[in-house]
């Protein structure tokens, strides 16, 4: 009689726990780095690894693009962010694509950082960084908008990690930097080359 009072007792709460798929990385082919390439918008982010979880904090807003590199299985990548009070545009880093074992790995001033990309819908970039195993995962979109389906894949994908709600760190739209091009208004701050 135990069991199966302990086994319906059990049940409510185990139907209300949202169950965690593993989560899925794209096997990278030749179509991989066509559908990468272009404006990318980094939306939300959560870690426990030290570093990582330091520059999420200073990063108010981030915008990157992707573009043809010199390789096959390279992208060039141009980033324009606000880290804390200072806007910086980024020039110098690349994106290697390493099909063997589908991981991308982002080089920028000899800082070496590994992601798996994870499937999801292709106006999303869902990254699983690698790092001596702390968690963290990043996503990032075509736009600053992303849809509430979209935001809860992310948040389920977070929570079967051990993420709680009050892990995961957001960019905000209204901290985005001009753009190099763009005529400066009033209160806005020059991007700075690096």
């Amino acid at each position: 009689m135990l069991p199966i009072l302990t086994l319906l007792l059990g049940l409510p709460l185990s139907l209300a726990s949202p169950t965690c798929a593993p989560l899925i990385p794209v096997t990278f082919d030749n179509g991989t780095i066509p559908g990468l390439l272009g404006h990318w918008v980094y939306i939300a982010g959560a870690s426990r690894y030290p570093p990582h979880l330091e520059e999420m904090k200073a990063l108010k807003h981030a915008a990157f693009s992707f573009s043809p590199g010199s390789h096959e299985d390279e992208i060039d990548v141009i980033e324009i962010m606000r880290l804390n009070e200072t806007c910086v545009v980024r020039n110098t880093s690349k994106v290697l694509i390493f099909q063997h074992n589908s991981t991308m790995a982002h080089v920028d001033d000899q800082v070496f950082t590994t992601a798996e990309l994870i499937q999801s819908d292709k106006d999303l970039l869902i990254l699983k960084h690698l790092n001596d195993n702390f968690p963290s995962l990043s996503l990032s979109a075509r736009t600053h908008n992303v849809s509430k389906e979209q935001l809860e894949e992310f948040r389920s994908h977070l929570h079967c990690l051990g993420f709680t709600e009050e892990d995961i760190i957001f960019t905000s739209e209204k901290d985005a930097c001009p753009l190099p091009e763009e005529k400066k208004g009033e209160g806005d701050v020059e991007p700075q080359l690096e």
